[in-house]
C-alpha cells in the first residue's frame, strides 16, 4: 500500500494484533528491514526481536492475554515521500483467570518507516518509554526496568 496515512497506522495495528496473539516471530518480521530499540540497545534480526519478547511475557496457554491498544499516532512524512516518522502511545490491557480485566501499563512508541519496494516498512521501532504502570505481575516474566 502506497498511502502512508493508511499504511503506517495499519502496521502499527498489525504489530499490537500479532503481539497480543503471541506471533512474536511475525511481529518481529515487522522489523526485517531494521530493529528495535529496547533499553538502550538495538536488536537487529527477526529471530533476536522474537526471543526478546520471548523473554519478556509471561504466556497462559500460548496467549500474553492482552489488548495492546495504539493511540495518538502524529506521523510526519518526509519531504520525498520516501520515509516517515510516528510517536504513537500504547495502553496494555490484560485479564487472566484470578486477575481481572485492568490496564497494566501505558507508554509511548518512537518509529521510523521507509518505503521499501514500494510497500511502507518499519526501519526502527524506540520503546521510548513507559508512562505509568500498574501490577505488572500477570504480564511481564521481569521488571520494566530489567526488561
Amino acid at each position: 500500500m502506497n498511502d502512508a496515512a493508511i499504511a503506517i497506522p495499519n502496521l502499527l495495528y498489525l504489530y499490537a494484533e500479532l503481539i497480543d496473539a503471541a506471533d512474536f516471530l511475525g511481529a518481529a518480521r515487522l522489523f526485517r528491514h531494521g530493529g528495535v530499540i529496547a533499553s538502550g540497545q538495538r536488536i537487529v534480526g527477526e529471530e533476536a526481536i522474537a526471543a526478546m519478547w520471548r523473554g519478556w511475557m509471561r504466556l497462559y496457554d500460548g496467549k500474553p492475554c492482552t489488548r495492546h491498544i495504539m493511540t495518538n499516532p502524529i506521523i510526519l512524512l518526509s519531504e520525498d515521500g520516501e520515509s516517515a516518522t510516528s510517536r504513537s502511545q500504547w495502553t496494555v490491557l490484560q485479564a487472566t483467570e484470578g486477575y481481572p480485566l485492568q490496564p497494566v501499563a501505558t507508554g509511548r512508541y518512537h518509529d521510523k518507516f521507509r518505503r521499501i519496494e514500494r510497500q511502507w516498512c518499519f526501519v526502527e521501532r524506540d520503546y521510548a518509554q513507559v508512562d505509568l504502570s500498574g501490577d505488572l505481575s500477570a504480564h511481564l516474566l521481569k521488571s520494566l526496568k530489567d526488561a
